[in-house]
């Protein structure tokens, strides 16, 4: 049976194991149960879209439709939000190579996916010129000129500004 089709719990995102399991194995509520406002909820791994207090989230392909996590992840097979195939081409382990220079891959797929650069608590340790160039293009735009412009900055600014357009243009 598709994981699709068996019922999910709103508060976790866990599918049952087989039909007929009336409670969630993971949370210990009963599937379709509205979640606790105690808990955190399940996000998208792929758009990394929170569900909304009641446990659902828009669907990607009808977004007047609200689906569980679960199914939501499913419909990301038929509306992908970007080009990850291509993107994973420019993988080495952990990182991703944008011209000359290398950063977190998550990091910069999280980037070109929500628009929003958040390297978290290991920031410093992480910031190097693509999450500088990352950050300048998501307060400025590609086309800026920024006083007192480092030319490296510049220059990978371009390279990311070139792997976005790539990315969701998938072509």
């Amino acid at each position: 049976m598709a994981v699709a089709h068996l019922p999910a719990c709103l508060q976790c995102g866990t599918v049952a194991r087989r039909p007929g399991v009336a409670v969630c194995g993971r949370c210990g509520l009963p599937f379709g149960a509205p979640p606790r406002d105690d808990v955190p909820l399940p996000s998208c791994p792929v758009c990394y879209r929170t569900a909304d207090p009641d446990g659902l989230i828009p669907s990607p392909l009808a977004p007047a439709r609200r689906i569980p996590v679960v199914a939501h992840v499913h419909e990301h097979d038929r509306a992908p939000v970007g080009d990850d195939e291509w993107l994973e081409s420019l993988r080495e382990g952990d990182r991703v190579r944008i011209g000359r220079w290398r950063a977190p891959f998550d990091l910069v797929r999280r980037y070109l996916v929500t628009g929003v650069v958040d390297a978290g608590r290991s920031r410093a340790a992480r910031h190097d010129a693509v999450v500088t160039a990352m950050t300048q293009l998501a307060r400025w735009g590609a086309g800026a000129s920024v006083l007192g412009d480092e030319p490296e900055w510049a220059e990978a600014r371009a390279a990311v500004a070139d792997v976005m357009e790539r990315y969701h243009h998938r072509g």
